[in-house]
């Protein structure tokens, strides 16, 4: 707008403010006054008679809906009585001891029971010879549970003793101190080589594309001189694009001055236990006093290995150094969540109280530092189970070697968030410990470790901690309590269902108490897993596995040279290539639709289980009614795999 217009306008404001003001009302020009239109009586009678109309169409429309769906009810439910009739009066035996629990229900015969001798009627005498069955035959039910009432009360004893043992640790504030230590600074110039022993690292992975890159930038990233520190990623992948990505990224830190080396191996015998023998068979590996071992979804803190080193000076008996796990998803979802409880018991309570008071716990597998010479004195690994890290634990133990546990050096790792993923691992984590024990029972007897050490490790380590858990777990709770609702000559004390396992559970809370709220979640939870637990345990399976060198090992070790030696690699990654690499990936994950599974055995036990909770509603048995009740949803929520991560 030009000045003059502006001019222009600012006189005609004037006037017509002075217009407004002369007229007596300032607030006219600013007031906008709203009426509501006037109505006619009759279209008011209109409206309200139309909304009237509408109103009782609407309700007729829903009571139309309801006696539809009463009909449907009922139809179905005559449906329901005439095949249960047709089927009561056909020649099944099954249905033949329905109709006569049903006929002794009503006559009474509960509260005062004919015997065969005094029975007239045949539904009578058949009702007689019944009891007379159960307890002939069902007798040793009673027997069977006394046997894991008393496995139970051993198991929960054993567990109170670990948790008083865990007290007295934080109450006198006991850990492992290292003979010397490092300084907090990075390693620089300046620093003594020989203050830092030769340490291999091994990172051993099978088709790992979502980890492989953080979990080797991590331990490229250790605070340790690199001179006196090697790298092996030992890859066992069988897809040939993770091959390239994870050889690509092992270029990509050479090029700047890590020595770390690539290995694959065309022949993956052995799986896990095999490719960690064949890297060990290398020819430079005895030149390294110290194997750092960790998996492929593992990230250590950079001081990881001046934390742990520094133990073994001074303690020529020291076999292994084992770092506890932290769980950067445990709160993803309420499957992690239940895991986080299972694991923060295990590290803070049984690796702790065994490694201070024991010196002896299961290798977990990664997170740890052997010492080389140990490995050798024991056999090294071997394939001959699939829990090949508490195998070499065992047999270590057995040669006189010791144990350290460090609970303040965490190493960053992920869980499980699908109950799929989830069931195999703790299957896998489950079926060799019989196995083990099948193999090393005579070595334990035949071995020079002090009675009590042979009694720790049969009784405590074995047989209570690994078998007899999952066992009446399974038993008690899956089997026994759901029968007792049926046949009474067996009874669980209601101690047994509800208060024991309470407290049981509130003591595995302890080590992780922002979980406290989940406690119920997480003792129902852990009896459905006791299915899997127990099956596991009990199939014994165990595949045999040669444990060879392939070509390609020899060809890697040839590489291994020349890569040591020298650090001016002449092959570049392209950043464009792993690019596109890595859209092909995610393109070909994209492609493969995935589902909810369904689980039948659960669904199974859901069925059984909520069965016996109506049984014990109609016989006015509380405690055990909950109890059935909830752990029968749980086997649902479980076998539809409701829990955990969602696919759609």
């Amino acid at each position: 707008m030009s000045r003059s217009q502006n001019e222009e306008f600012q006189q005609w404001w004037n006037k017509q403010r002075n217009r407004d003001h002369d007229g007596g009302d300032d607030e006219a020009f600013l007031t906008v006054e709203i009426r509501t239109p006037a109505v006619d009586p009759t279209d008011k009678d209109r409206i309200r008679t139309r909304t009237l109309r509408q109103l009782s169409r609407l309700y007729l429309l829903r009571l139309k809906q309801l006696a539809s769906s009463s009909v449907w009810i009922a139809s179905s439910f005559l449906h329901l009585l005439r095949t249960a009739n047709r089927r009561i009066a056909n020649d099944n035996p099954l249905f033949d001891l329905l109709r006569e629990a049903l006929a002794a229900y009503f006559k009474g015969w509960h509260f005062t029971p004919p015997s065969v001798a005094s029975a007239e009627a045949a539904v009578e005498v058949a009702y007689a010879w019944w009891l007379e069955i159960r307890a002939s035959y069902l007798a040793p039910l009673q027997s069977l549970t006394n046997v894991c009432i008393v496995l139970f009360l051993i198991q929960s004893v054993d567990r109170l003793v670990l948790v008083l043992g865990c007290f007295w640790i934080k109450l006198r504030r006991i850990k492992p101190v290292a003979a010397m230590e490092y300084p907090a600074k990075p390693v620089g110039e300046g620093i003594r080589l020989e203050d830092y022993p030769m340490v291999l690292v091994q990172i051993p992975m099978c088709n790992e594309k979502e980890v492989y890159q953080q979990s080797i930038g991590a331990v490229c990233m250790l605070d340790w001189p690199k001179e006196r520190m090697l790298i092996q990623i030992l890859d066992d992948s069988s897809e040939l694009d993770v091959q390239v990505l994870i050889k690509a990224e092992v270029q990509k830190w050479q090029q700047r001055g890590v020595r770390i080396v690539y290995r694959h191996r065309l022949i993956r015998t052995g799986y896990k236990a095999g490719n960690l023998k064949a890297a060990m068979n290398c020819e430079y590996v005895k030149d390294y006093e110290f194997v750092a071992i960790f998996d492929a979804d593992f990230q250590p803190p950079a001081e990881f290995l001046k934390k742990t080193v520094p133990h073994f000076k001074g303690r020529e008996d020291l076999a292994l150094v084992q770092t506890r796990w932290a769980f950067v998803n445990k709160d993803e979802n309420l499957l992690t969540r239940l895991q986080n409880i299972n694991l923060s018991f295990h590290f803070e309570v049984e690796q702790q109280v065994n490694g201070v008071f024991i010196n002896f716990f299961g290798f977990n597998g990664t997170a740890g530092v052997w010492r080389i010479k140990a490995l050798e004195d024991c056999g090294g690994w071997l394939e001959r189970t699939t829990v090949e890290d508490m195998d070499i634990a065992v047999r270590a133990h057995l040669c006189g070697w010791k144990f350290i546990y460090l609970n303040d050096v965490k190493c960053l790792c992920e869980l499980p968030e699908s109950y799929e993923a989830y069931k195999k691992q703790q299957y896998r984590w489950h079926s060799g410990p019989m196995q083990l024990f099948r193999l090393c029972f005579m070595d334990i007897l035949r071995s020079k470790v002090s009675v009590g050490k042979k009694a720790n490790m049969i009784f405590l380590f074995f047989l209570l901690r690994k078998l007899i858990l999952p066992f009446y777990s399974f038993t008690l709770f899956c089997v026994i309590l759901p029968l007792t609702m049926f046949f009474p000559e067996a009874n669980l004390p209601s101690w047994v269902v509800c208060y024991i396992p309470g407290i049981m559970s509130i003591l595995n809370i302890i080590p992780a108490p922002r979980s406290f709220p989940f406690i119920v979640p997480y003792l129902l939870f852990e009896n459905t897993m006791s299915v899997t637990k127990f099956g596991a345990m009990i199939s014994w399976v165990v595949t045999k596995k040669l444990g060879r060198s392939s070509e390609a090992d020899l060809i890697a070790y040839a590489e291994s040279g020349s890569l040591v030696e020298s650090t001016n690699i002449q092959r570049s990654s392209s950043d464009s290539g792993l690019t596109e690499l890595s859209k092909l990936g995610a393109a070909k994950k994209a492609g493969k639709t995935k589902r909810n599974r369904l689980y039948r055995t659960e669904i199974a036990l859901a069925f059984i289980l909520l069965a016996a909770s109506v049984r014990s509603l109609l016989s006015a048995q509380g405690i055990h009614f909950y109890f059935l009740l909830f752990q029968g949803l749980t086997f649902v929520i479980v076998g539809l795999d409701l829990i955990g991560e969602q696919v759609s």
